[in-house]
This record gives structure tokens, sequence and C-alpha cells, in this order.
């Protein structure tokens, strides 16, 4: 069972935080930091976020910082650790842009991309952008098959209800191949739909093991009827709290949970130093 790490970098946070976060959390072992998206944040807002009771985004955030301007940077101060994004809003995005962004860090970065992908939440974000808050599901696996096509190789051909490509280059290439793996957030059942369509790994959010469990089952549906196997997806699951033990992780790995993405925050490197030992002595792992 591997333990990664999820939290996020803002205007709050300064760059040494930032770097000390990235280096304490490589250096203590853990297998990945899981960073995420939103470009706009409102005061007030009617959409519901679903993994809190009261439908609102927990501590008032503001602001966070681009995930794949973070991670760059976080790469550039790291060796092993994964780069992930938790989650990348797939529809919100221009998909050519979004297939180089993933590109070009998992080259700067050496392979060590994951790439959690999602519909979004928040009705408000998408308004403001300008993009059709009812069809980002459909635009979503449009975006995806895009990106694939353009991280295979040249001349790229792509021919879909809004994006056409024809006769491109596009480079660097991703290291990985055929590309970094693509995680899927969510748990309805079109999410889970989609990590069987196209994705190499389930970033469940919020669930506990007897639900993952059940999500697990209705995911190998999916794959059975997409002519796929459990065998080929790495199941990431963020419990969305920050009482995690030994006990729970165990009860995790049973069910057939990969790794385990843990939240890590504090106001300053002092609080990171402290919250990884705390994670420590509560899955016994110093």
């Amino acid at each position: 069972m591997e333990i990664g790490i999820a939290t996020a970098f803002s205007h709050h946070t300064s760059v040494e935080h930032i770097v000390g976060t990235a280096q304490r959390v490589e250096a203590a072992g853990f297998a990945s930091l899981w960073l995420p998206e939103h470009v706009l944040f409102y005061p007030d807002y009617a959409s519901v976020y679903p993994y809190s009771k009261d439908g609102k985004v927990p501590g008032d955030p503001d602001g966070v910082l681009d995930p794949f301007s973070a991670l760059s940077f976080v790469a550039a101060h790291t060796s092993t650790i994964r780069l992930a994004t938790g989650i990348c809003l797939v529809p919100q995005r221009q998909p050519i842009y979004t297939a180089k962004m993933v590109a070009d860090l998992d080259y700067l970065s050496g392979g060590r991309v994951d790439f959690g992908v999602g519909i979004g939440w928040l009705e408000e974000e998408f308004d403001s952008l300008g993009m059709d808050f009812k069809a980002r599901a459909a635009r979503c696996n449009e975006y995806i098959a895009a990106m694939k096509a353009l991280w295979g190789s040249d001349p790229v051909n792509f021919e879909g209800e809004t994006v056409q490509i024809r006769h491109a280059q596009f480079n660097p290439k991703p290291v990985q191949t055929p590309h970094p793996p693509i995680f899927v957030g969510g748990e309805s059942k079109p999410a889970l739909r989609r990590v069987a369509t196209f994705a190499q790994g389930w970033y469940g959010y919020g669930v506990n093991p007897e639900q993952t469990e059940a999500a697990l089952g209705r995911l190998d549906e999916h794959l059975e009827a997409a002519g796929r196997s459990r065998d080929e997806i790495q199941i990431v699951i963020g419990p969305n709290r920050f009482d995690v033990d030994a006990a729970m992780i165990e009860a995790y790995e049973a069910v057939g949970v990969h790794q385990v993405v843990l939240p890590l925050f504090a106001r300053d490197l002092d609080g990171i130093d402290r919250r990884i030992a705390g994670i420590n002595e509560s899955l016994n792992l110093s």
C-alpha cells in the first residue's frame, strides 16, 4: 500500500513553504503529491460541493495555484515523488493546451506525472469561462481522446465534434508511454464508466472502505463491458479526513486499494513537520 499526500498551494503559501512542503513529503517517503484545480472561486455560489455536508468547500478558499505551474515548480525541487493533478477540470480547459501542459510536465519531471481528471462541479466557474456546464461530461470524453492523439505519433490527426486537428506536429511527447496514467475522479456511475473506457486508474474521494468496495464492484461491471479487467486499473482513494489510522489503511488494502492519499495542511513548515510525524505515528510508519 502506497501513501500519497493531497495539499493546495496558493497566494497564502510562500515559495519557501511550497518548496519545503514538497521536499519534506518526498523525504518522508510518500508516493505522490496531489494538487487541486480551480481558476475561480466565489464568496457565494449556488453549486453544491459534493464532499461536504453543507455543500461548501471547506476553508472558504479564494484561490489556488494552477496545478501544472505548481507541479512544474515542485518538479524542479524534487526527484522521485509522483506529481498528480487532483483533479484537473478537463472540460473547462482548451484540450490542446492541456495536453501540452501534461506532456511538458512529464518531460521536465522525467516521467513522474499522474494525470487526475474530472468534469467539475462549480457551475459558476464554467459560466465565467463561457463553457457549457451541461455538456461537460461529453466534452471531457472528447478532450481526453484528443489528448491521447496528441501524445501519440506525428503527424496528429483528430476529428471530433468540438476538436479538429489536422496533420499537426506536437512535441515534446510525454516521457511515459503511451502517456501519463489517467486517473478519473468521481464516484458516480458515469465516472466509473469513464474509468473503464479510457483510464488507467480511479481516484475515489471521501469514500470509506465499505463504500469503496461497493464502488469497485460497480467498476468491475463497467470494465467487463469494456473488455477490460481490474488488473489494468490502479485504485487511489482520498478519504477526505485527518483521522486515518493503520486499521483503516488495512481495510482499504483488503478491498483492493493501491494508494491512499491523505490531506496535509499547515500554516508553516514546523506544522508540516508535526503533521508528517503524526501521519507516521498513526500509520505505524515511524
